[in-house]
């Protein structure tokens, strides 16, 4: 067996696909894509392959009813825009006029085309259109996708990706991931689709693409779908004409063994450290020293005796003892030899600051150190990278701003200046970190590998990465679903184009575009994706000073009207829920506001009341179990000042801390810049808190829920 297709079927296909692949050709015919359907139990109208008219007759006359004739030619992928489709034709006249047109265009539109003749197909009863097909993506490999069909799909382009192959329940996740997922079910009296048959036809097609990586794209355009079944009316294959050469891959165990070394170094050595100032040599070392690290740090330089009181190596291999890791800060041209050096020394990583390889199109030089590594064992971090930060370790290796603040939040980059932005971030918000690590070209070590390590990292609660693509998507996804259950990961993929879609030879592949694919993906791996740069930082910031939400009932207190209209838009557009207050809750909180303020949700308590009017509902809202999460508005009022509102909800919040009662609370400022020092003391306080904004802190909530789910804290899973 290979998954639910018979090893006699498979034999079959693989038939089938290497003749197709020894004729030169790259797509399948109508015919040969029925083959393929019948083998792994994709369903397909009734049809046959007339080669005259009379065999087109007979066919239709056998298959009974309304017919569609389709030109067959290996050399026309584009049936419809040949004139070689016609629809809806029945009895022999009818036939045999379309039989003639069909062929004659065929013949227009391509004269050297080979035409096998047309192929006589049962007309399918009305349904819903849909579409079913699976791409090759260059970061993901094999990915199945759903979305509407017919004209509909690249108007609407209401598509949905998954890695393949899927399980049935993944497929059947899929229908209600369109945004007109409700229209599968039934709307306006119109009976709902088989869903079963309909998840059915995705799986089977993830399946077969898994089993052969030959095929580059199918399109099942449009499956019609109705109470009775999914068909397929039309099925189109696609081959590739090359081969991909896969990338090398670490077990888990080799990558947590390299990234300790690389994290929790003993011994450090810097080819190319220099007494001169301004020299990136220098920098890096300086760095070393002031930074406190505690290992040893040897400086290599061939015309040194002694750097910076420290005394300096003609080679790395005349350095004593064991080496964790060595750090670049020659020019590109010397590398190579260098790297050999490293690797006769045995020294398991390499951090490559310099620039001047694949960035700059000198790929021959990035595919020399890459073999180089590989040759050695040699992990490689970098080149064109700014270093990188372990702050646990005292270890600032970087040419860069030192920063020395330890938390739990580790971010990547592959660029240098977003790296700096980090930084000056972490900085100013004085947002402990536990890592900030440079990727640049990602020769070698990627977001996977430091995924795996951060995964396991006692010191990190929170991993936050800036992308620009992923060298092996689904290694990120093995290691995002490792890592998930445990503590959040958030990722910012920079560059939201479908580059490449126009070059696709399916509507499948024209809809898959880079981004689109990754949003699915990434959602399907339990990953938070920011919108932006500062969104990603500040989710990084909030999510580990949260806890984690028991359930979706959300509820609003605020001070202000107009803000409590604002956040609960903001709870809608992140995706959470506000709770419909029960009538005893309801009558508790009107207790404890005027009568002319309003219970329900949001609770709208008023602006002119005074601290124990905040205090009291706050302690209401920790109090009753079936509130999951509180988001708070409050407006400047000399009645109660903004320190005097921090200062009593931290009281609160940290009262049922200690009590074992821990709930996420949030907070919307506004007022005049005493603020801003008011949200500080929140937020150091474990209450998420933003000055002169509404949507922030509800979107940070919304990441924290959003993490909750993936992680199976809570209901609905991934």
């Amino acid at each position: 067996m290979t998954g639910t297709v018979e090893t006699q079927e498979h034999e079959r296909v693989r038939a089938l696909l290497d003749r197709v692949r020894s004729e030169g050709r790259s797509a399948l015919t109508a015919p040969e894509g029925k083959v393929v359907a019948d083998a792994y139990g994709i369903t397909v109208p009734g049809e046959g392959l007339a080669t005259d008219v009379d065999e087109a007759v007979a066919l239709a006359d056998r298959l009974g009813g309304p017919v569609v004739l389709k030109i067959v030619s290996p050399d026309i992928l584009h049936k419809t825009d040949a004139g070689g489709v016609v629809v809806g034709v029945s009895g022999s006249r009818e036939v045999r006029e379309a039989f003639c047109r069909i062929v004659k265009n065929a013949r227009a539109y391509s004269a050297d085309a080979r035409i096998d003749g047309v192929q006589v197909q049962q007309l399918v009863p009305p349904g819903q259109e849909v579409i079913v097909g699976a791409v090759t993506d260059p970061t993901f490999g094999k990915v199945v996708a759903f979305g509407l069909g017919g004209v509909l799909v690249e108007v609407l382009k209401d598509i949905t990706f998954r890695l393949a192959p899927v399980t049935a329940d993944e497929a059947r996740s899929m229908l209600d991931s369109i945004g007109a997922a409700e229209i599968l079910k039934g709307v306006r009296g119109a009976p709902a689709v088989d869903r079963w048959a309909l998840a059915e036809q995705i799986r089977r097609v993830s399946q077969l693409v898994t089993d052969f990586p030959e095929i580059a794209e199918v399109d099942l355009n449009p499956v019609i779908a109705s109470p009775d079944g999914a068909v397929a009316a039309d099925i189109r294959i696609l081959l590739t004409t090359e081969e991909v050469k896969p990338r090398r891959r670490y077990s888990r165990e080799e990558i947590l063994v390299s990234m300790r070394r690389l994290m929790e170094p003993r011994s450090v050595a810097v080819i190319g450290a220099s007494n001169e100032q301004g020299k990136i040599g220098n920098s890096v070392m300086r760095n070393l020293i002031d930074g406190g690290f505690a290992g040893e740090i040897h400086p290599v330089n061939p015309k040194a005796d002694d750097i910076l009181g420290r005394k300096a190596y003609k080679s790395v291999t005349d350095v004593p003892g064991e080496v964790d890791v060595a750090v670049f800060a020659i020019p590109a041209k010397f590398v190579a030899s260098a790297l050999q050096e490293v690797g006769r020394k045995g020294i398991p990583n390499a951090v490559l600051i310099p620039s001047g390889f694949a960035e700059t199109g000198e790929q021959g030089l990035q595919d020399e150190i890459v073999a180089i590594g590989e040759q050695y064992g040699v992990r490689l971090l970098g080149p064109n990278i700014y270093g990188y930060y372990s702050t646990w370790q005292d270890l600032c290796a970087t040419f860069c701003t030192p920063y020395d603040v330890k938390g739990s939040v580790a971010l990547t980059s592959q660029s240098g200046g977003i790296g700096m932005a980090i930084l000056g971030f972490a900085r100013s918000t004085k947002t402990g970190v536990s890592a900030i690590v440079g990727l640049g070209n990602k020769s070698d070590i990627d977001e996977d590998d430091l995924l795996t390590w951060f995964g396991e990292d006692p010191n990190t609660e929170c991993i936050a990465m800036h992308l620009e693509d992923l060298k092996d998507g689904r290694a990120f996804v093995e290691a995002a679903r490792a890592t998930v259950p445990k503590k959040p990961v958030v990722v910012l993929k920079a560059g939201r184009t479908s580059a490449g879609a126009k070059a696709a030879g399916s509507h499948t592949g024209a809809l898959a575009g880079d981004d689109a694919v990754y949003d699915d993906i990434l959602r399907q791996a339990g990953v938070i994706r920011a919108p932006g740069l500062n969104d990603m930082l500040e989710y990084a910031r909030a999510l580990p000073v949260l806890p984690a939400p028991k359930g979706d009932n959300v509820v609003i207190i605020t001070g202000a009207g107009g803000s409590g209209v604002l956040l609960s838009d903001a709870i809608v557009d992140n995706g959470l829920s506000l709770m419909e207050i029960p009538p005893d809750l309801d009558t508790a909180f009107k207790a404890f506001i005027p009568p002319f303020g309003a219970a329900g949700n949001p609770i709208d308590i008023t602006g002119g009341e005074p601290p124990s009017t905040y205090e009291a509902t706050i302690r209401l809202g920790m109090e009753d179990p079936r509130i999951h999460a509180l988001v708070l508005g409050y407006w400047h009022t000399i009645v109660t000042p903004p320190m005097v509102f921090a200062e009593l909800t931290a009281r609160v919040v940290a009262e049922f801390r200690a009590r074992g009662i821990e709930k996420p609370v949030v907070a919307s400022l506004a007022g005049d810049t005493e603020v801003e020092e008011a949200c500080a003391y929140l937020f150091e306080r474990g209450v998420v808190a933003y000055p002169y904004t509404t949507e922030r802190p509800v979107a940070v909530l919304g990441a924290k829920y959003r993490w909750a789910r993936a992680a199976g804290l809570l209901g609905g899973g991934r």
